[in-house]
């Protein structure tokens, strides 16, 4: 196994703290009186600094120092949050994104934005960058001497504290002199290794370091022992012997991953000490593995059906139940908060809303709704284009709101919540709606539809979605050239989901994502209709009825089936397939929802439920939107999956058109 770079994995702890940092800083913006979220985004840049010093990167510390320095004279309370300083502060987090990322090449471009945060942190007036950590080291004249003595708690280092890290950062508030005290270090047969047993003693010069030393100490007072306690005039004249410079001592290396977790741990509190980082492939390999065992589980289960050795069905009956608790195990191992993904577009507001000149609310619900990590990482590019094209298209300038009865400043809405086995995820905005006129003038403009053609609204709404198609007046860095939407639309298809519009003139518009849970096991009923079998999800699945003896094979237009009271249509499966063999003389009907829609398949037999390994279709077969995937049965046979939405889609075209044929073969 690789060994772990710590440089990774500072990068990898870095990125979670500047997404804290940014959530922070615009939590601040609508709330500039809140003292926690001031000390929240401290905590966030003193943590930076520090672990950026202790992995190397001198850069990312240098520079977050002087963020940090700027943004106390705001803890302190003596500068205000305004607009301009959480924009500048938003920059200054951007930045120290580039220098972890480039290894501190662009350190440079850094000096412009703390030159701007110097002067809004000191209401107009300059603030002079803080003085270096040599400079610190001279004598400060009329300054007090203090005593500073602290013991580490037991479990610091096992924590990843670095106490010479400490060192240097109380080094830097000026010259001192430093000692360690070894009176509680056992003999060395007694030494456990991963147990603090030195004290420090540290004679400072410094007018008044409590208030710098409650920063230093910020993540350790809890468990430690300090006190601080200014010297005698004679003692303060004392000839600094065997003094140490904190500053210059090298950090401790870090060489393996286990030290780099527990530091990790130990800054995040108890909540994430019983927490692992495991790279995301091995989580997919472990899901593959998961898969193939599911799959001989299969096997092994047809082949005890056939068998009469009772020893044989006793054991595939474990292993079935073994097999299906590992898959749920596995399956919940990657599924992730969807409030992860949420948490990215409050900066794309906050930035969009401030180029386009609108007040815009931003308001999320449902973030605690679980996807599959690998629907997640895929859905950040359609959000986004939706939720631009909802600030963009949908709300409109504060002028024409304040004109149209609107408050000035609109909302936009991100939602998500579980219905059945699929997430629905909604993008609406209470701007104008959709301009159907406009988009059926596009349409007939670019030659999509004829301009005597008949469609409903929402058929023309679809057209949205067509490589090319947009209804922007001009081309911006915003919209206009017709990308957006397309990819939205190829990237829902390719995760076995659809998109529902909707839209009031006047009212706004609501874009609405329906996916599965999953793209990798799923429960599924296998059904045959003709020779060939096909598994229907069984999350789609309302129930099973049998298929009336009076319904008419040939029956002019669209079927239904009198369900409770209820009418719902059905779809003969053989036709739609084409299968050559005659139908059996008992056939069944699945009800299958979709959305707020119901249909019946009509299959030849229920042969009944099985986990459902779905495996992707060959490239050749991509665009057959009718199924979903394959999977593999236990005899070893394919058994395609079919989809039920696209299903409901194509069933009724197909109707429509077998309608249309005979109703020409009748004329």
């Amino acid at each position: 196994m690789s060994a772990v770079d710590p440089a990774d994995t500072f990068r990898q702890e870095a990125r979670e703290l500047l997404d804290q940092l940014e959530h922070g800083l615009l939590d601040l913006e609508q709330n500039p009186a809140d003292t926690d979220l001031v000390n929240s985004v401290f905590r966030a840049l003193h943590t930076i600094k520090g672990s950026g010093a202790m992995f190397g990167f001198v850069e990312v510390a240098a520079f977050v120092h002087e963020f940090e320095t700027a943004f106390d004279r705001v803890r302190k309370g003596l500068s205000p949050v305004t607009a301009a300083l959480v924009a500048i502060a938003l920059d200054a987090k951007d930045h120290v994104h580039v220098l972890i990322e480039t290894g501190g090449s662009a350190a440079a471009a850094g000096e412009p934005i703390l030159s701007a945060l110097r002067v809004l942190v000191a209401g107009g007036e300059p603030v002079p960058p803080t003085a270096t950590p040599a400079a610190m080291s001279e004598p400060a004249p009329g300054g007090t001497r203090w005593r500073i003595r602290f013991t580490l708690p037991d479990d610091a280092l096992l924590h990843g504290t670095n106490p010479m890290l400490l060192l240097a950062e109380i080094g830097e508030l000026g010259p001192c002199e430093v000692s360690a005290l070894v009176d509680a270090v056992p003999e060395l047969e007694l030494i456990d290794p991963e147990v603090s047993y030195l004290g420090w003693q540290i004679d400072l010069t410094h007018p008044d370091p409590r208030a710098a030393l409650d920063d230093v100490f910020l993540f350790l007072k809890d468990g430690m022992e300090l006190s601080i306690e200014p010297l005698p005039a004679e003692q303060g004249d004392i000839a600094q012997v065997g003094a140490v410079d904190p500053v210059s001592a090298p950090p401790a290396k870090r060489d393996t991953a286990g030290e780099i977790e527990r530091a990790d741990t130990g800054r995040a509190g108890t909540d994430r000490s019983q927490s692992l980082r495991v790279p995301a492939e091995r989580l997919d390999e472990l899901m593959d593995r998961v898969g193939e065992l599911v799959i001989a589980q299969a096997r092994l289960s047809q082949m005890a059906a056939g068998s009469s050795d009772t020893n044989l069905k006793s054991i595939a009956e474990e292993l079935e139940r073994l097999s299906s608790g590992l898959r749920d195990t596995t399956m919940g191992i990657r599924m992730v908060p969807i409030g992860t993904l949420f948490g990215r577009f409050r900066r794309l507001v906050h930035d969009l809303s401030h180029d386009l000149g609108k007040q815009v609310e931003f308001v999320t619900t449902g973030e605690e709704t679980e996807l599959d990590k690998t629907v997640i990482e895929r859905l950040a590019d359609p959000l986004v284009h939706l939720i631009r094209n909802a600030i963009d298209h949908g709300l409109e300038s504060p002028e024409v709101r304040i004109r149209t009865g609107k408050p000035v400043q609109g909302t936009v809405r991100l939602s998500a919540v579980h219905t059945g086995a699929e997430v629905a995820i909604s993008v609406s905005d209470d701007g104008g709606g959709l301009n159907t006129d406009r988009i059926r003038a596009k349409a007939e403009e670019q030659g999509l539809i004829a301009p005597d053609a008949r469609l409903p609204d929402a058929e023309l709404h679809q057209l949205l979605f067509h490589p090319g198609f947009s209804t922007a007046a001009e081309i911006t860095s915003v919209s206009g050239r017709g990308v957006g939407m397309d990819v939205v639309k190829r990237t829902i298809d390719s995760l076995r989901g659809n998109i529902d519009l909707a839209t009031r003139p006047g009212l706004g518009t609501s874009a609405t994502l329906r996916l599965p849970l999953t793209l990798a096991i799923i429960d599924g009923m296998l059904v045959r209709v003709g020779g060939g079998r096909y598994t229907i999800p069984l999350s789609a699945v309302e129930e099973c009825v049998e298929l009336p003896a009076s319904a008419d094979t040939q029956a002019q237009g669209r079927n239904f089936l009198n369900i409770r009271g209820a009418l719902v249509p059905f779809l003969r499966l053989r036709e739609l397939f084409r299968a050559p063999t005659p139908p059996d003389p008992h056939q069944k009907v699945v009800i299958v929802s979709s959305g707020e829609f119901r249909v019946g398949l009509v299959v030849d037999q229920i042969i009944g439920n099985n986990q459902t390994v779905i495996k992707s279709l060959s490239k050749l077969h991509a665009d057959i939107e009718t199924f979903s995937g394959a999977t593999i049965l236990g005899d070893g046979t394919v058994a395609l999956i079919l989809d039920p939405s696209h299903l409901v889609s194509f069933g009724q075209a197909f109707e429509d058109r077998l309608r249309t044929g005979r109703m020409g073969r009748a004329a």
